[in-house]
């Protein structure tokens, strides 16, 4: 799903938002934004002045062809603005079509008692409602949302997740949902429906990416308010003035210079018509950003409330550690050669494939140079770790070795008689201490060493968490292990605080507490018991491989299934408010320039010393009128890029980035259009005189 494709470099999508462009100027979409639908209304009334001047009814106080020019300027204004949202929605509508292309309705096998496997009727997917069980093998299509209560099997995810690699979805733990839309590639599941036709996470999908149940948030319609009140300020005002521009002609007894026209267009540059076309583009571009990282957001609070997140809880396997153990050292004990100890250990580890015995192998060879030897020796019996034993082993020659837990095979040393090393138990209890695992080695009933299995804390991790801290963020590592594992690998992420033991009930009650401190908290969860912990938290971030339960609990699904995805979805948050709040610093700083062009232009017949405020040296009242009007307008064209991409935002105290934006937007907010609508007027005016 996630695609890097500029908007401006796809054909399709520019010509699907011209068109879209022209559709949205109908009066039910340009009622959706108030302050441009002032520009629309002052674009229809300029119009029919012109309309009125063709046929002699006009002030004679402009000419038809300005009033023409000034029409034409408005319109456009309405279309860049159109323009600004319907780019936005570009790449979404794109990327809802690709998902509509790869759904089609295909047939479900209904099973009507899910243990025989038997189908009961061959019916459309739509048919199926909550709670129906249906039979998909290899080679078909899942027809519906649903949790696997029976099988495993590989299903390829990719026309939902744009990952190539299938993925094992079985029943029980916390990887059996299965989504419609998607292919199982091997084996067959049995399915309990849990979403109908048309609620699917499909479909929701769809309707998010392209934007059609996308809601204000309460910061956008907050901002929006405060963009309609200004506006009605700036029509109250213009209405004042001309009132006061015809009582101030009347008194000096000279017709009044000031046309409505005129007015109209001071009204527009006065208005925050920049923010007000480009707000709703920057937050669906915000929310675009977000599906690029493959993350869906049920809601636009969710990524706006990630914007203001201070409180991150992060799982450690996967996010913090890379969730594989591996062997970091051999610490033999009583006389026992490393070397040796080496060795047993990886003979004890041959047939192991998991991620902590292969790291054995591994070492034993880095360090020694020592090569297991081959499987099939038929001397060699091996013996695999259970839950029981919480050992494993192999004996050969009438030799064994044990590899286990430090109780475990504590029992089995002292089962045939000898004592258990004091050396060995303060080693164990030594590398517990430093967050790691001890694995204990015995030949032949007899303590040889420890192996020290480490959680490996990801590369660059402790400098993020730096930056986070910088940014104001609180970071909680969230782990099952002891508090004294737990404080050790705390200790080398850099993270601010553990959560150990975790539970479902202690998540939710540390969440809950960091709220009533005032806190907005942001987790991530993939299993039924992250549910009530997700369900309370500001941003909850569901993994898609992750249960049905999670997924309904969380305001976000991870596609990815990324433990990671949580501090991308802060940032993307957090530029969403930089870049809302930055062109809003902008476009009130545009006034200032805009109000130097257009009121010496306005006034200056009735008050010539008004010219003094003429600093841009502005050749004439047209022209001033006309440069401000079409700044006014190729703003919004120059500003959608960053609206789309975004205000680059950088790890540091916020106090800094307010000062930083302040003095890039608000500073350039009123540089940028003095020098802009210097250089209109410089092409202006010498059109004008030739008219």
């Amino acid at each position: 799903m996630a695609n890097n494709l500029s908007p401006f470099a796809h054909r399709s999508i520019l010509g699907r938002a011209v068109k879209d462009a022209f559709k949205k100027l109908s009066p039910r979409d340009q009622l959706k934004n108030p302050v441009m639908f002032l520009v629309y209304l002052s674009a229809l009334l300029t119009t029919a002045l012109f309309a009125l001047s063709l046929f002699g009814v006009s002030e004679n106080l402009v000419s038809s062809g300005f009033t023409l020019a000034i029409a034409v300027i408005l319109w456009l204004t309405s279309l860049f603005s159109n323009f600004a949202e319907a780019i936005a929605e570009g790449r979404g509508k794109a990327q809802a079509d690709s998902l509509r292309s790869s759904r089609r309705d295909v047939t479900a096998h209904k099973l009507s008692d899910p243990a025989r496997r038997e189908a009961v009727a061959d019916v459309p997917g739509a048919a199926l409602r909550r709670g129906d069980f249906f039979l998909v093998s290899a080679g078909e299509q899942i027809p519906a949302d649903g949790e696997v209560v029976e099988g495993a099997a590989s299903v390829d995810e990719s026309a939902v997740t744009g990952e190539s690699a299938p993925v094992i979805r079985e029943a029980g733990g916390d990887r059996s949902a299965v989504t419609g839309g998607t292919t199982v590639l091997s084996d067959c599941l049995v399915v309990r429906v849990t979403q109908e036709a048309g609620q699917s996470f499909l479909d929701k999908m769809i309707a998010m990416v392209e934007g059609a149940n996308r809601k204000k948030t309460p910061n956008e319609i907050a901002l929006q308010i405060l963009l309609v009140a200004l506006s009605i300020i700036f029509v109250l005002v213009t209405a004042s003035l001309y009132a006061y521009s015809l009582f101030s002609a009347n008194q000096a007894g000279i017709r009044n210079p000031t046309s409505v026209v005129s007015l109209v267009a001071l009204l527009i540059c006065l208005a925050p018509t920049t923010i007000g076309a480009l707000l709703s583009a920057i937050g669906i571009a915000g929310m675009s950003r977000l599906n690029q990282a493959n993350v869906l957001a049920m809601s636009g609070r969710a990524i706006e409330a990630a914007g203001d997140t201070d409180v991150l809880l992060l799982d450690k396997t996967g996010t913090i550690t890379l969730g594989n153990r591996q062997a970091a050292a051999f610490l033999p004990v009583d006389g026992c050669t490393e070397e040796a100890l080496a060795d047993a250990a990886q003979l004890s580890s041959l047939p192991d494939e998991t991620p902590e015995g292969r790291s054995i192998v591994v070492l034993a060879k880095e360090k020694f140079g020592i090569r297991g030897r081959e499987l099939t020796d038929r001397h060699m019996t091996f013996l695999p770790f259970t839950a029981q034993t919480r050992m494993s082993g192999v004996d050969f020659n009438g030799t064994e070795i044990r590899k286990g837990a430090a109780d475990a095979v504590r029992a089995y040393v002292e089962a045939a008689g000898n004592p258990y090393s004091r050396q060995c138990a303060a080693l164990v209890d030594e590398v517990a201490r430093q967050g790691g695992t001890p694995l204990v080695v015995a030949r032949d009933h007899k303590i040889l060493g420890v192996i020290h299995l480490k959680d490996i804390v990801k590369d660059g991790v402790k400098e993020r968490f730096a930056d986070l801290r910088t940014m104001g963020i609180r970071t909680i590592m969230i782990t099952g292990d002891n508090p004294v594992t737990a404080a050790a690998i705390a200790a080398e992420a850099g993270v601010d605080d553990f959560l150990a033991e975790a539970t479902p009930e202690a998540k939710l009650e540390m969440i809950r507490k960091y709220q009533a401190e005032g806190h907005l908290v942001a987790m991530t969860g993939d299993g039924t018991n992250d549910a009530p912990a997700l369900a309370q938290a500001d941003v909850a971030v569901a993994m898609n491989s992750g249960t049905q339960a999670a997924k309904e609990a969380g305001n976000m699904v991870d596609l990815d299934s990324s433990p990671t995805k949580l501090i991308e979805i802060v940032r993307i948050g957090k530029q969403l408010l930089m870049t809302r709040g930055s062109l809003t610093t902008f476009s009130i700083a545009n006034d200032i320039a805009k109000y130097f062009a257009i009121i010496p232009a306005l006034f200056m017949g009735l008050y010539p010393g008004l010219g003094v405020l003429n600093i841009m040296g502005l050749h004439s009242p047209q022209s001033a009128i006309l440069s401000a009007l079409i700044y006014n307008a190729l703003i919004i064209v120059a500003l959608i890029p960053l609206a789309l991409k975004g205000v680059k935002y950088r790890e540091v105290p916020a106090g800094r980035l307010l000062r930083h934006n302040l003095l890039v937007y608000g500073l350039g907010g009123i540089a940028v259009p003095f020098l802009a609508i210097k250089l209109i007027d410089l092409i202006v005016a010498p059109i004008l005189a030739l008219v």
